[in-house]
């Protein structure tokens, strides 16, 4: 089951995404509507909610006034505490009933508001940011019956833009008219969810094609970061760490549009343990990638160079995550090699005309990949001076 998170601020317009999503033939769970349905007339959550906040809560017809509740809770940090401590849990359990009862295929989206708010964008496996500028917004919640001050006051006390960028798998502009975002829903849906739903189920990878190099791309260090925080939940206590290494990794150097990522772990044994919660996070076990070429100037034992590699099942964002043990060669050279990049700009602009030059050459990414050998196996003893002399050691990366 591929799970989407769905978010927006207020006003951006996340009904009418999840509803072309539904039509689409995603299962859309709506967080507001099952907030609603958790406190409606006749349940428990709503007796709590008058035995913490009184009967002026209630409306004539005895339902929950939902904007005096607002009043109540929007500038008092302990009432809404109160608030969420008796919505929220009935809330997870409604969705966690409505997730069980989707079929094993499905595609699985949750709109949540406050997602970003909440840090969950690691639980699911993509996040779509519903977006449209503030005056927009402001004025769609004023054409709902809103006070405008009401309205600013509720944009201002959301996540930023920014902060839902950080988060962001697919940002959708919803500024315009309705047809233009379903458009760009009903891309996202082909090339994209669908796609990526298969791969997870069958624990398999989109081909990636040949090797081509493209210029730095400033927002790989935010899509590591993503990367990083869902191998982080996905992984626990297993992962000592986890490092975005590679090219992306190194500012101002053309790459592969690729993040590679580092789990590091106490044995091989862990590593093992972890294909199947990797899988199901979104990172299938690619076999035959079980070893880097040794570098026989730092280690010569192929045994230690040991590894396990998974690769994302996103047709949308090429990740390749590395899985060795703490204090192995392949685990300090592949935390030394950025360190250096970043430092040493010769050594960096030599790396970036060597690939060039081959990925004009070889067809083939296993091809490329081996073609670069002898530059690491004569750029090691560089590496390591450059280590030597700086003092750098693998708990400063």
């Amino acid at each position: 089951m591929l799970r989407v998170g769905l978010t927006g601020g207020i006003g951006s317009g996340k009904s009418t995404v999840a509803g072309r999503l539904a039509e689409l033939g995603a299962v859309v769970i709506d967080a507001d509507q099952l907030a609603r349905e958790v406190v409606a007339p006749g349940t428990e959550g709503l007796a709590e909610v008058v035995a913490a906040f009184g009967p002026e809560v209630l409306a004539a017809d005895g339902s929950l006034d939902r904007p005096a509740l607002a009043k109540r809770v929007f500038d008092d940090d302990d009432a809404r505490y109160r608030l969420n401590a008796i919505v929220h849990p009935r809330v997870a359990a409604r969705s966690a009933e409505l997730m069980a009862a989707a079929p094993p295929d499905a595609i699985l989206v949750q709109d949540i508001p406050l997602l970003v708010e909440n840090g969950l964008a690691p639980i699911f496996h993509l996040v779509l940011v519903v977006s449209a500028p503030v005056e927009e917004r402001v004025r769609r919640l004023v054409g709902r019956g809103m006070d405008e001050s009401d309205a600013r006051a509720r944009i201002r006390a959301q996540a930023s833009d920014a902060k839902r960028r950080m988060v962001a798998d697919a940002w959708l502009d919803n500024s315009g008219p309705r047809e233009g975002v379903w458009s760009e829903v009903d891309r996202l849906w082909r090339d994209r969810l669908v796609p990526f739903e298969a791969n997870l189920r069958l624990r398999r990878h989109t081909e990636r094609g040949a090797p081509e190099l493209v210029a730095p791309d400033p927002t790989w260090t935010v899509q590591a970061e993503r990367i990083r925080a869902r191998l982080r939940k996905a992984a626990g206590a297993r992962a000592l760490r986890i490092d975005h290494i590679g090219s992306t990794a190194v500012p101002g150097l053309a790459a592969r549009d690729v993040i590679d990522i580092q789990v590091t772990v106490a044995s091989m044994a862990d590593a093992d343990a972890l294909a199947e919660p990797l899988a199901e996070a979104g990172f299938p076990l690619l076999p035959g990638f079980d070893q880097d070429g040794p570098i026989p100037s730092v280690d010569p034992d192929p045994e230690h160079w040991r590894k396990r590699t998974h690769v994302s099942a996103d047709p949308g964002r090429w990740a390749n995550v590395h899985l060795r043990v703490v204090g192995s060669p392949g685990w300090r050279y592949a935390l030394l090699f950025p360190a250096w990049m970043r430092a040493d700009t010769a050594a960096r602009e030599e790396y970036e005309r060597l690939k060039r030059g081959l990925a004009g050459e070889h067809a083939a990414i296993p091809d490329y990949g081996q073609a670069k050998g002898p530059w690491f196996a004569s750029a090691s003893a560089r590496a390591e001076e450059w280590a030597a002399r700086t003092g750098w050691a693998p708990d400063r990366a």
